[in-house]
C-alpha cells in the first residue's frame, strides 16, 4: 500500500508573545485504507493538525506529503486544487443549506473541485446511494433526522471521490444509536479503500479506529487501540 499522509517533523507555530507552538515535531504515516482516531484534550493542537492535514494551513517546520505531493511547496491555488481533489471533510455541524434539496446539497461539494457540471448530479446520486439515502434525494434537510443529515454531509464529502476523509467530532450532535450507524458507515467506507482520520473526544468513536493517536501539548504519540 502507498502512504496517503506523511508528516515528517511537522510543526506549526503562531506568532505572539510568547509564540504558540500548536503542533510540535509531528511524525505520522497513514497508508491507503487506514483508519486513525486522533484524541486529546481541548487546546492540544488537534484542530491545527486537522487544518494542516486538510491543506487549509501549512507547517512552519517539517514537511507534509499528501499522496506523495509536498503540500508546503505548493502555491495557494495548487494547494486548493489538491484539497478539492483529495480531501473530504465531515464536521460536527452538518453545514447543510436548509432550503436546498438533499442532492443539491451534495452537489455543492463538487462545485469547487472542477467536476464538470454534467456529471455532478450523477456523482451526487451515487454518493447518496452509498450512504443509504437514495430515497431522500428531493427532501430538504429540515425533513431529515440528525443521523440522515450527517449522512448527507458524508455523501457530500465523498462525492468528489477523495483519497482522505477528515472528520472533526462527526458524532458530537448524534445520539448513541445514530452514532453507531455512522460508525458502521465509516467502517464500510474504509473497506472500500477510503482513508479516514477522525478527531474525537468520544471513547466509543476512537475505539472503532484501527489506530489511536494521542495529542498532548502539540505532540503526537501512538495510543493503544482495542
Amino acid at each position: 500500500m502507498s502512504a496517503v499522509v506523511e508528516l515528517a517533523g511537522v510543526g506549526r507555530t503562531f506568532a505572539g508573545s510568547p509564540p504558540v507552538e500548536a503542533v510540535r515535531d509531528a511524525d505520522l504515516v497513514v497508508e491507503e485504507g487506514g483508519y486513525v482516531a486522533i484524541v486529546g484534550p481541548s487546546g492540544s493542537g488537534k484542530s491545527t493538525l486537522l487544518h494542516i492535514l486538510g491543506c487549509l494551513d501549512t507547517p512552519t517546520s517539517g514537511s507534509y506529503r499528501l499522496r506523495g505531493i509536498d503540500v508546503g511547496g505548493l502555491s495557494d491555488g495548487d494547494r486548493t486544487s489538491l484539497r478539492g481533489a483529495e480531501v473530504g471533510f465531515v464536521f460536527q455541524a452538518f453545514h447543510l443549506l436548509p432550503y436546498r434539496s438533499v442532492i443539491e446539497n451534495v452537489m455543492t461539494g463538487l462545485v469547487y473541485n472542477r467536476t464538470p457540471r454534467r456529471v455532478r448530479r450523477e456523482r451526487s446520486r451515487q454518493a447518496l446511494e452509498r450512504v443509504g439515502l437514495s430515497h431522500r434525494l428531493d427532501f430538504t434537510p429540515r425533513q431529515l433526522s440528525g443521523g440522515e443529515r450527517q449522512r448527507v454531509a458524508v455523501a457530500r464529502a465523498i462525492a468528489a471521490q477523495p483519497s482522505l476523509l477528515l472528520c472533526d467530532e462527526p458524532t458530537g450532535n448524534l445520539d448513541t444509536r445514530t452514532t453507531s450507524a455512522i460508525l458502521d458507515l465509516f467502517d464500510e467506507l474504509r473497506t472500500d479503500g477510503l482513508t479516514l482520520m477522525v478527531i474525537t473526544h468520544e471513547e466509543r468513536v476512537s475505539q472503532r479506529a484501527e489506530r489511536r493517536i494521542e495529542m498532548i501539548d502539540g505532540f503526537l504519540g501512538e495510543a493503544e487501540s482495542s
